[in-house]
């Protein structure tokens, strides 16, 4: 256990001094999320006024939403690291040491969350400035913090898993875009549960993306807090499923290999 959690913070700052040397990458990751809130806030500002819509201000209903969103689009591009160790022999050297194996994806998914953390703080500071507010306080805060990062460690563990399998760019590429907006839209990031046709909101309970974005706006406001736990519980449910999902992966990968 010493071993495992040694290797995998050592592989973790390899990752984070990767990131910290990139900084533009950082940069451009938050770019679409900001204009997310600055052009749809602005944009579908008088949506609330739809009899039924259930919100105020289409800020505070979108920001947590963003916040979602930016954790699955940032986790799901994870598997690409993976790639590129595979592609320039890294991964190889990396096994040919008596590192432990399963560091090797924990320190990934680590990373993704750790990521997802300080692009949450920077899009909620965003929203605040924009106009929204959070009722839920230091608690809400953290709790947003918590189900974001929870869904992007779960993403992250799928991406690499099949960045594993897969092995090329252009797979990987092509299965993000696919999934990624109809997985958006098939939650309430943008638009209120009771004003969705019936099969969406059927789907949209399966969907994990839903569950972080309730819970985090349940979270910013304040409210049913049970919920809140119960959509954490879910999606820690859902990220522990994907790791092991990726572990397979990497074990399938190493007797190819």
């Amino acid at each position: 256990m010493n071993t495992f959690l040694s290797d995998t913070w050592h592989l973790l700052l390899r990752h984070v001094r990767t990131t910290i040397r990139i900084p533009i990458w950082i940069a451009i990751t938050l770019i679409q999320p900001v204009i997310w809130l600055t052009l749809y806030g602005q944009l579908f500002r008088r949506v609330v006024e739809i009899p039924g819509f259930g919100a105020g201000s289409y800020i505070q209903f979108l920001t947590p939403g963003v916040v979602v969103m930016t954790a699955l689009f940032g986790s799901a591009w994870s598997g690409m690291g993976i790639i590129e160790d595979l592609t320039e022999g890294v991964m190889d050297r990396l096994l040919a040491t008596p590192v432990s194996r399963i560091a090797i994806l924990s320190a990934r998914v680590l990373h993704a969350a750790l990521t997802v953390a300080v692009q949450s703080i920077i899009i909620l500071l965003f929203g605040l400035l924009l106009g929204a507010r959070i009722p839920g306080g230091v608690a809400g805060c953290v709790a947003i913090l918590w189900v974001s990062s929870l869904l992007g460690a779960g993403m992250s563990a799928l991406s690499n898993g099949l960045a594993l399998v897969t092995r090329r760019e252009e797979t990987l590429i092509a299965v993000i875009n696919f999934f990624g907006l109809p997985l958006t839209f098939l939650s309430t990031a943008f638009m209120a549960s009771e004003l969705m046709p019936p099969w969406i909101r059927t789907l949209a309970r399966a969907n994990p993306v839903d569950w972080a974005v309730n819970a985090a706006r349940d979270a910013m406001l304040g409210l049913h807090w049970a919920e809140v736990a119960r959509a954490g519980a879910m999606l820690l449910a859902f990220a522990v499923g994907s790791v092991l999902a990726a572990t397979q992966a990497f074990k399938a990968y190493r007797r190819a290999s």
